[in-house]
């Protein structure tokens, strides 16, 4: 098996920095660059836009990825027609902004409230979703952007799109060459525990487009840096390797380490610790689920 993706760090953990020292951040930890996020470009003009997108292409740098944005206000699957064609109309100038970055894919929640699937009915979120991404992929396919749709957290149920069955059903029926999928790691194991995690990866990787990589004990989102929590690193690793996933892979999370103004060497062993996981992965195909939990820091690459 052979790693062929790159590590971005995440534009909402670096919203507090001015960009050079974002970009310094990355240079010197040996990120490939970072997921946009809309904090990071709020208010600025397109031609901002555009020269802090060039300015990261003249260090060696990208933003591959773009997170849009997903307060309630921004559901495409919204049931009101009037919130539904809003959030489009959002996601569409957020769209605009990505590719001023030369960003190639936006990361696009495809419900933004936590109302049940049991409850609604899946139909009706499934119809609403495909409306909005009837209109949104032709323009994304414009900019030469995919659409990732990002497997969402359960919030105590069947919220749309935290089941690998409601992803699939998008795919069935609304296949296009540029919709994929965000991977969630730190979803994924909450919505399929830790049981039925390797069925969730194997269910959605083919369609599998971008990475979002945290951890957590299994009962929350809480963020922790891979290789803190029970996420089966092994699996994942394997699993994109085995698909021959070739982007970058935004780890989703600050180090862990004393914040919010974290230090350089936090930053590095932030992305240290990820290739100690990885290397961990090859060493163990075929056992991806329980050699590759716990704590990394203070590892070496011979640890298990």
């Amino acid at each position: 098996m052979e790693k062929r993706w790159t590590w971005a760090a995440c534009g909402y953990d670096l919203a507090r920095y001015p960009f050079e020292t974002i970009r310094e951040i990355c240079r010197t930890a040996g990120f490939s660059g970072i997921e946009g996020a809309p904090p990071l470009f709020e208010g600025r003009s397109d031609r901002e836009i555009q020269s802090i997108g060039a300015a990261f292409g003249e260090d060696g740098l990208a933003i591959e990825t773009f997170h849009l944005p997903f307060s309630r206000e921004d559901d495409i699957a919204a049931f009101y027609e009037t919130e539904r064609r809003e959030a489009v109309e959002s996601m569409k100038r957020w769209l605009d902004r990505a590719a001023l970055v030369g960003a190639t894919k936006v990361i696009q929640h495809p419900t933004t409230r936590p109302y049940e699937v049991e409850v609604e009915g899946l139909d009706r979120f499934f119809r609403q979703l495909t409306k909005s991404l009837q209109e949104l992929l032709p323009f994304a396919e414009d900019r030469g952007i995919t659409v990732a749709l990002e497997n969402m957290l359960p919030r105590g149920g069947s919220r749309f799109g935290s089941h690998a069955s409601h992803i699939e059903k998008v795919f069935e029926e609304l296949a296009h060459p540029k919709l994929g999928i965000c991977l969630d790691t730190g979803h994924a194991l909450i919505s399929a525990g830790e049981a039925g995690f390797d069925d969730f990866l194997r269910r959605l990787m083919p369609w599998t487009t971008a990475f979002h990589l945290a951890d957590n004990a299994g009962d929350r989102d809480s963020h922790l840096a891979p290789g803190r929590g029970n996420v089966p690193w092994g699996a994942v690793f394997q699993a994109a390797a085995e698909a021959g996933f070739s982007g970058s892979m935004c780890i989703e999370t600050p180090p862990f380490a004393a914040g919010p103004n974290y230090s350089m060497e936090a930053w590095i062993g932030l992305r240290e610790d990820m290739d100690r996981l990885v290397k961990r992965a090859f060493r163990s195909p075929g056992d991806g689920s329980a050699a590759n939990r716990g704590a990394v820091g203070g590892t070496t690459d011979g640890a298990t």
